[in-house]
């Protein structure tokens, strides 16, 4: 009984509609050609996010790249690279490191977003951008190296 039903017809689609949705294919598939050819991550969403992509091998050296500065009042302390807490990320640091590394008072724009949010904290004197090279040995972790970058006197 079930079987001997009638079939709807299927309405067929429009040209127009048809259009739209290939364009709209195409278009995304060029995106995502575009940055993976590329191979950067400045393209995402259309492009790989390779940071996530893969594990390291068991003897690799995973770097971690940080800001620390210098405060008012003698502290040390590590900026956090958010753009919530210091008004930009890790990911756009890491990006310039040649351009930091180059001229380092482009880490001037982290201390102003840091000062801007925390005007509460004492001044910035001093700046580094730093990088913890972690060694994994066998896959654990094994010696971690701290190397200095950059380093930058805030001017008063």
């Amino acid at each position: 009984m079930c079987c001997n039903q009638a079939v709807e017809t299927v309405r067929g689609i429009s040209k127009g509609s048809l259009a739209w949705r290939v364009t709209a294919a195409v278009l995304g598939i060029g995106l995502l050609l575009n940055g993976s050819l590329r191979l950067s991550d400045d393209a995402w969403p259309f492009g790989p996010l390779s940071q996530y992509a893969f594990s390291p091998p068991p003897d690799a050296t995973i770097v971690i790249t940080r800001v620390e500065a210098l405060l008012g009042d003698g502290r040390r302390m590590d900026l956090p690279l958010r753009v919530e807490s210091s008004g930009i990320s890790r990911a756009e640091i890491e990006a310039r490191i040649p351009e930091i590394t180059a001229n380092p008072a482009l880490l001037g724009s982290v201390v102003d977003g840091w000062t801007a949010r925390h005007p509460g904290e004492p001044a910035i004197r001093q700046v580094w951008l730093v990088q913890d090279e972690n060694r994994l040995v066998d896959g654990r972790p094994g010696p971690t190296r701290l190397v200095e970058l950059a380093s930058w006197h805030v001017p008063r």
